[in-house]
């Protein structure tokens, strides 16, 4: 980084809340310059505000990055308020040499920062920004057309032929204190961890941070990954590496990912196709950031223009319903419990209660999203907004419109003893293995509780299955594909 004046450097952090390989502090630190590392609430008109989980995670990740920070001679300030106006008070009062931040792939975060370094310009302050979050970035893999790719197999497939020496920065062993610090908030005064009422009592599982982050990769890469690609589809056991908080928060980058499976593999500590598995996951979190990134309407606007017609349907009742945990399909009312407490739901049982909503229920894709941004502690908008239009068929490489998840035979399939559900719906323990997604046939052994729910589901699957295909077909009368994609 090339510096025209004096002062100190900058560093805008943002979802890479991290020492270990961030380029952006890395850089500033490798000055030797003064580094004010700062972190702002950004209420820029435009860019969307975070759901109370993805808040409360914010308030625990923040306090263990200034814990970071203080360990190497710094400290983290922490400012509210558009970030246009708190950088032009800080820079006020700070004098800094240079800006640098990580950057970020939305719409509005790509207009928010390029205002900014016009700013940084004008006022003759140094600006840089560099990748911390992705291992691709989405301008760097098109097809033979010089095109974005809208599938994921060869999308994965030219992606990966970029990474042939993916390299790790270590932390800076220390940074140098400005002569004075600039003013700071206090996170407890922006009152990010809920009180009345504490709903997020469930959510003491997560040790958000980047050693919670280091901790959680290394746990899974020594004991789930060794049958990753049977039992990351298991709700009822601890077989998926639940590293999306860390990875969206930027406590973790994919490039620490990436590094540390191959070397695990290379060294005979994990097997080498299960590994694969786990990788093409982060592939698939890096061609929604693609999607997004070239199509930036996607979070309000359907990927394939033919779905712009279907038939939604408004209905409060069941969409409270499904929002509660009590639809009368227990793998549907597990997993909407789940994320109520404790902010996470199990990828598979994701996409049933996605598929359940859009197609049983056929409510807007829209509303289920979000739901999910509000509850998901990994509220990540490419990976949300990808997901939610994959299950409802509007998105790209998406589902085929005619899958529709049955959900008693996918807890069947999925739970067949029912560990998910006995846990998540408790008033169902008692219920034999063969009754526990269905227990409307044992309705004898329901205590009065279960009964209410589960007498009858909301919506019979054999008359909500032929209601979705016959809303499908409508479109598909209209040019939609029968092929996924």
């Amino acid at each position: 980084m090339q510096l025209d004046q004096q002062g100190p450097i900058l560093v805008w952090l943002r979802n890479d809340l991290r020492l270990a390989d961030n380029p952006a502090l890395i850089a500033a630190a490798a000055t030797g310059r003064s580094v004010i590392p700062l972190h702002i609430l950004d209420e820029t008109p435009g860019v969307r505000p975070m759901g109370g989980a993805s808040l409360w995670w914010l308030d625990k990740s923040l306090a263990a990055l200034d814990v970071s920070l203080k360990a190497i001679g710094s400290r983290l300030i922490l400012r509210r308020g558009p970030a246009r106006a708190v950088l032009e008070d800080i820079t006020a009062q700070a004098k800094p040499a240079a800006v640098v931040w990580n950057r970020l792939y939305d719409a509005a975060s790509i207009e928010r920062d390029s205002a900014i370094k016009a700013w940084l310009k004008d006022e003759a302050i140094a600006c840089e920004s560099f990748n911390a979050g992705l291992l691709n970035e989405p301008w760097t893999v098109k097809n033979g057309s010089g095109q974005p790719y809208k599938v994921f197999t060869p999308y994965w497939r030219a992606a990966r032929d970029q990474l042939h020496h993916v390299h790790v920065e270590p932390p800076p062993k220390a940074l140098v204190a400005p002569e004075r610090w600039p003013r700071t908030e206090s996170l407890e005064s922006w009152n990010l961890h809920p009180a009345k009422p504490n709903w997020s009592k469930g959510f003491d599982l997560w040790t958000p941070g980047e050693l919670g982050a280091r901790e959680r990769l290394d746990d899974f890469l020594s004991g789930p990954v060794e049958d990753y690609d049977r039992q990351r589809d298991l709700p009822g056991v601890e077989g998926a590496s639940r590293l999306s908080p860390h990875l969206h928060f930027g406590e973790i980058g994919p490039r620490q990912v990436w590094v540390a499976a191959r070397k695990a593999a290379e060294a005979g500590d994990a097997p080498a196709g299960q590994v694969e598995k786990f990788l093409s996951e982060i592939g698939w979190r890096e061609f929604n950031h693609s999607i997004l990134f070239h199509n930036p309407d996607l979070p309000k606007v359907n990927f394939r223009p033919e779905f712009d017609g279907f038939p939604w349907m408004r209905d409060d009742a069941a969409f409270e319903a499904w929002s509660r945990g009590e639809t009368g399909y227990p793998i549907v009312d597990a997993g909407m419990r789940e994320l109520w407490a404790t902010g996470f739901m199990h990828n598979r049982v994701r996409m049933i209660v996605a598929s359940f909503l859009v197609k049983h229920l056929l409510i807007d894709w829209r509303a289920g999203e979000t739901w999910f941004w509000d509850t998901l502690v990994d509220a990540d908008l490419a990976n949300n907004v990808g997901n939610w239009q994959w299950v409802a068929g509007s998105g790209a490489d998406a589902a085929p419109y005619f899958r529709i998840f049955n959900p008693i035979a996918q807890g069947q399939r999925f739970d067949p003893v029912g560990a998910y559900v006995r846990r998540w719906v408790p008033d169902l323990a008692n219920l034999p293995d063969a009754l526990i997604h269905e227990p409307w046939k044992a309705s004898a052994q329901l205590n009065a509780a279960a009964k209410r729910i589960y007498g009858e589901p909301i919506v019979g699957h054999s008359a909500a299955r032929e209601r979705a295909l016959e809303a499908y077909r409508g479109l598909r009368e209209n040019g939609l594909s029968r092929t996924a994609g």
